[in-house]
């Protein structure tokens, strides 16, 4: 056994120790800028939620990991698990590189009817499906270095043997092929591949997960296509309120070329027959406008009498990922969020909002009544607990015109730096500003003020906030508008106040909870 070997094994022994042992994962898991409601690995480099897959009362959280650097390198599958959504325990590495490549972004299926062979009736296989890079065929310089590969398991996801017919998905010379969705489709009784391929989507149906064949392609001609397509997602869902009618929702990752610049999540809505997607609406929609929600998926194998469309991105921007001041470890995921379509003035649209397990986490609550704020309003002093990691829900009457220009949240520190999480009555967007929020040197891209797209707004403007330690959700008007951003203050943010430029606004109400340390339990 080599020198690195034998440190890997001793850091993985001390990794394992740490988050099977309370005071030693309370340790762990607080350091400076680490979030506390948001998941993270114990050390090093992650980024894009893979497999994200619910099998008997265990959600299932893979993801793509590095074990021996803060930054990106040859591509692992971590895994973690969590009975609730919201607690996590880690687990060992599932996938590892093997001579196929490294092992890129992917899904995971629970094999119910044993389609594939690999499993037992009474014991149906957890299936793995993923993109293999090739780092000597890229270095070659092959077009064809990225294929699809399967693994299963027959133990609840804790012990994986990879398929011997990998890849199961030759590559034909597309540079970017990459990141397989795959879910059944019980209308034509097929497994349903999607796949980003360059700057669109392609479609494949199997049987059996092991054999696919090609069906379509969708995006060449919709969609924004500023960056490579990637991470895509194919589910149907119900629109909420209607008379029982549905709609397949598309989701896809673009890097770069998001709205407020780096990565994001576009969606489209319409209809797929098992061979073809075809789109209702060729506007350019988001699933959040902030800089910092990216790869998002969601959990397959959700129980039927649960329904819920649950989705997970990765909280970062890959315009400055690989650089941020956090350490030992490097990246989260966003707070887990429900997804609903709804139908609004003639048009469908995803809402976003988060869990209904939050409320697991709330420990103490403050509700500040009705008040006026005229340029400032301190609320530090009513509330009797740290704001670090709290989560706030508020209501404020819309402004008349020329009342004022802009309203919201700042919260600050000691050291003059703060944050805004606002609404702009001019432009109808929300808005955060993290343009002095403390340590930004590490790019260029990372200042700024980040906007929505226009809410309507009606009579009142809706706030729900998640704040943790170095990050912020903002679900606006009931979660129609969805921002995330993080950011990096020198002293944690320990004052709160509602600001209101120009003139002042009405909050109707703010609720606050201070919210618990998911890794302590």
């Amino acid at each position: 056994m080599n020198r690195c070997m034998l440190f890997y094994l001793i850091f993985l022994s001390i990794i394992t120790l740490s988050c099977n042992t309370s005071n030693s994962t309370e340790k762990l898991f607080n350091e400076r800028h680490r979030p506390q409601v948001h998941f993270s690995p114990a050390g090093n480099w992650m980024n894009d939620p893979n497999g994200l897959v619910f099998f008997e009362g265990e959600y299932h959280l893979f993801y793509q990991y590095y074990p021996d650097a803060k930054v990106w390198g040859p591509m692992h599958w971590g895994h973690a698990i969590s009975t609730d959504l919201v607690h996590w325990q880690h687990l060992p590495i599932a996938l590892y590189p093997d001579s196929l490549g490294y092992i890129f972004s992917g899904s995971a299926v629970i094999d119910y009817k044993n389609t594939s062979g690999l499993g037992k009736p009474e014991k149906p296989a957890m299936i793995a499906i993923y993109c293999y890079h090739s780092p000597v065929l890229e270095k070659a310089g092959k077009n064809n270095f990225q294929t699809q590969g399967m693994a299963f398991s027959l133990d609840k996801g804790r012990t994986w043997t990879k398929y011997s017919g990998n890849p199961i998905v030759p590559n034909l010379g597309i540079r970017d092929f990459r990141d397989p969705k795959v879910s059944w489709n019980g209308e034509i009784n097929k497994w349903i591949m999607t796949l980003a391929a360059g700057d669109c989507v392609r479609f494949y149906s199997s049987d059996d997960l092991k054999k696919w064949s090609f069906e379509s392609e969708f995006g060449k001609t919709f969609g924004a296509h500023g960056g490579v397509w990637e991470c895509p997602d194919l589910i149907k869902m119900p629109v909420k309120g209607s008379n029982g009618e549905s709609k397949w929702v598309l989701l896809v990752s673009i890097n770069p070329g998001g709205p407020n610049g780096g990565s994001a999540t576009q969606y489209f809505t319409g209809n797929f027959d098992g061979h073809q997607f075809t789109v209702d609406n060729e506007k350019i929609r988001w699933i959040d406008t902030g800089k910092d929600n990216y790869a998002g998926v969601t959990f397959s194998g959700i129980p039927e009498n649960d329904g819920r469309f649950i989705l997970i991105g990765w909280m970062s921007n890959w315009q400055y990922a690989t650089n941020v001041p956090t350490s030992p470890w490097r990246s989260a995921m966003t707070f887990p969020r429900q997804m609903t379509l709804v139908r609004e003035e003639g048009e469908y649209a995803l809402i976003s909002n988060p869990v209904e397990e939050i409320e697991q986490l709330r420990e103490r609550k403050v509700t500040i009544s009705q008040f006026i704020a005229s340029k400032k309003k301190d609320l530090t002093k009513e509330v009797p607990f740290g704001l670090a990691t709290i989560e706030i829900i508020a209501d404020f009457s819309l402004p008349q015109s020329g009342t004022t220009s802009e309203f919201g949240f700042n919260l600050s520190n000691s050291k003059g730096e703060n944050i805004e999480i606002g609404y702009n009555c001019q432009t109808k967007k929300f808005l955060i500003n993290r343009i002095n929020t403390g340590d930004s040197e590490f790019s260029r891209d990372f200042k700024g003020i980040h906007y929505s797209d226009e809410a309507v707004p009606g009579k009142t403007i809706s706030m729900h906030l998640i704040v943790d330690v170095a990050s912020v959700e903002l679900f606006g008007q009931s979660g129609k508008i969805v921002m995330t951003d993080i950011f990096f203050p020198n002293e944690v943010f320990n004052n709160l106040s509602v600001y209101s430029k120009v003139g002042s606004v009405e909050c109707k109400s703010v609720t606050l909870y201070k919210l618990n340390n998911i890794w302590n339990h």
